[in-house]
C-alpha cells in the first residue's frame, strides 16, 4: 500500500478517536477534537497531492479518499447534532447527497469504472471542513471563558448562529456538487 492510501486509511482510523473526543465531556474536549479533526483534514490535503506528484494515483485511492471524507464529515456533523451544535435538517441534506453520489459511484464500479471526485466535490469538502473547524474553535473559546469564570453572555447563541450559517453555506456547496456530479455521470444511471 502506497503512502497516499495509508494517509487515507489514517483519516478513517482517526474518526473513532475524534468522535470520542467530541462526545465524552472532559476539560477542553473540543480542543482535542479539533486537533484530531485537523490531523485528519491534513491527511486529505496531502494524500491527493502526494499521489498526483509521485504518480501514485490508484483506483483504491480514487474510491477511498472521497469515502474517508464522507466518514469524517458525517461523523462530525452527527456528533454536533448530539451536542446541540448543528441543525439536523442540514445533516439530512448532506447525507442524502452523499448516498446519491455513492450510489452513482457504485453503479459506475459495477461497469468497471472508477469515478474520481471533481473540483466541486473538493470545494464541498473544504467548506465543510472550514465550517466544522469554526464550530469547534467557537466551542473552545466558550470552554476557555467558562474555565476562567468569565461571563459568556449571549456568545453561545451568537456562536450557534455563526456556526449554522457556515454549515448551511457548506451544505449549499454540497447540493451543488451533488447535482453536478450526478449530471456528469448520468450515463451510469439507467432505468433498465
Amino acid at each position: 500500500m502506497n503512502l497516499p492510501n495509508k494517509l487515507t486509511l489514517l483519516r478513517i482510523i482517526l474518526v473513532p478517536f475524534f468522535v470520542a473526543a467530541i462526545l465524552i465531556d472532559f476539560p477542553m474536549h473540543y480542543l482535542v477534537a479539533l486537533a484530531l479533526f485537523g490531523a485528519a483534514s491534513l491527511t486529505d490535503l496531502f494524500d491527493g497531492k502526494i499521489a498526483r506528484s509521485r504518480g501514485l494515483v490508484t483506483n483504491f485511492g480514487k474510491f477511498s479518499d472521497p469515502l474517508a471524507d464522507k466518514i469524517l464529515i458525517t461523523a462530525a456533523m452527527l456528533c454536533m447534532i448530539q451536542n446541540g451544535l448543528c441543525d439536523c435538517v442540514l445533516v439530512i441534506i448532506v447525507l442524502f447527497r452523499e448516498f446519491a453520489v455513492s450510489s452513482v459511484r457504485l453503479l459506475a464500479a459495477s461497469e468497471g469504472k472508477v469515478v474520481a471526485a471533481n473540483i466541486w466535490g473538493k470545494v464541498k469538502t473544504v467548506t465543510q471542513m472550514i465550517a466544522v473547524i469554526a464550530v469547534f474553535v467557537m466551542q473552545i473559546v466558550l470552554d476557555v471563558l467558562r474555565a476562567t469564570g468569565a461571563s459568556t453572555g449571549a456568545l453561545p447563541d451568537v456562536f450557534f448562529i455563526i456556526g449554522e450559517v457556515l454549515l448551511w453555506i457548506s451544505t449549499v456547496f454540497c447540493v451543488i456538487s451533488g447535482i453536478i456530479y450526478i449530471k456528469q455521470n448520468k450515463s451510469f444511471i439507467s432505468m433498465k
